[in-house]
């Protein structure tokens, strides 16, 4: 992994775009394109409807989770402000490689904003994290106590093994003695959060709300491209699938997911052509969905250069 690292930043970017791409032409190798289209087709007005007011609701309550992180870190953040940066950061996200412009954006002005951006970073890192914790969390609440029995049975065994996978590479970290400090580092940045627990609470509620969302628009994409299943059941496949969709290999999402939601969609007994043709009205419904992070930026953008033109009517001739 050591050469990896050592790649530059553009070279890593590229990378990731490659590999995300190579995972869409590999799936669609398998699948056929039919199921892609199929995705296409099923989006709608009311899909698009359901998928902008789920989204509104997850900024909102993921806006709130990092303004209370960010609240620990000594950064004061108002409501309006985290709410609007959210969503440029989500757009960002989705339409620039990489998947993290719109955080480091989001991070980088609110620094500006304190003169403190290596806070700033701590705090937009911290947020995300978090939320990826709760997910990852209650995604393994849900799948593990799965009975033997269960169609879905298969992606709890998965899920299990991946949580080993992760416990184990925490543990080889924590062995090393750089390990343990790094740890121990992290540990001392977060304190000031991670002591206070009604903030843990307030964090927590928040990223049960913005997985709720996200999972919600999932079943909405799962229902209008036909799927035949119970929607508690595709509920439990797009947790899966959107635990994937974190994958840092991904163009605006796509990549990973889709090969994950065909797997998964597979073992479930469900078709992998259903998965795709899911995953890809997922997409289109969570692109259109951040829309609005597009007019806040734009309306960013006329506030700088009106800003600008007014500082340049009041130099002296």
């Amino acid at each position: 992994m050591a050469w990896v690292m050592s790649m530059s930043p553009r070279l890593r970017s590229g990378a990731r775009i490659v590999a995300a791409l190579a995972v869409l032409v590999g799936t669609a190798a398998v699948v056929g394109a039919a199921p892609f289209l199929d995705g296409l087709a099923a989006v709608s007005p009311w899909t698009i409807v359901a998928a902008v007011a789920l989204a509104a609701v997850a900024t909102a309550a993921a806006a709130w989770r990092w303004r209370m992180m960010s609240t620990g870190f000594g950064l004061p953040l108002a409501w309006g402000d985290a709410f609007a940066a959210y969503y440029r950061s989500q757009f960002l996200n989705m339409v620039l490689p990489g998947g993290v412009v719109g955080d480091v954006q989001r991070a980088y002005v609110q620094g500006r904003m304190h003169d403190r951006l290596d806070l700033a970073a701590r705090a937009v890192a911290a947020e995300r994290i978090a939320g990826q914790l709760v997910q990852l969390v209650l995604t393994l609440a849900i799948l593990l106590p799965l009975g033997l029995t269960s169609p879905l049975a298969p992606l709890a065994w998965i899920s299990g093994a991946v949580a080993l996978l992760i416990v184990a590479g925490i543990a080889i970290v924590a062995l090393t003695p750089r390990g343990r400090a790094a740890l121990a580092r992290e540990y001392r940045m977060l304190r000031p959060v991670l002591s206070r627990p009604l903030t843990l609470l307030a964090i927590t509620a928040a990223s049960v709300v913005v997985l709720a969302a996200h999972t919600a628009t999932f079943v909405v994409a799962g229902l209008a491209a036909g799927v035949h299943a119970d929607p508690a059941d595709l509920a439990v496949v797009a947790l899966i699938v959107l635990a994937a969709a974190a994958i840092p290999v991904n163009v605006g999402g796509w990549g990973p997911r889709e090969a994950v939601a065909a797997a998964a969609f597979a073992l479930a007994g469900l078709g992998a052509g259903a998965g795709v043709a899911v995953s890809t009205a997922f997409g289109v419904l969570t692109i259109v969905a951040v829309a609005p992070g597009a007019v806040a930026l734009l309306g960013d953008r006329f506030r700088s250069s009106r800003r600008r033109s007014m500082i340049e009517r009041r130099r002296p001739v």
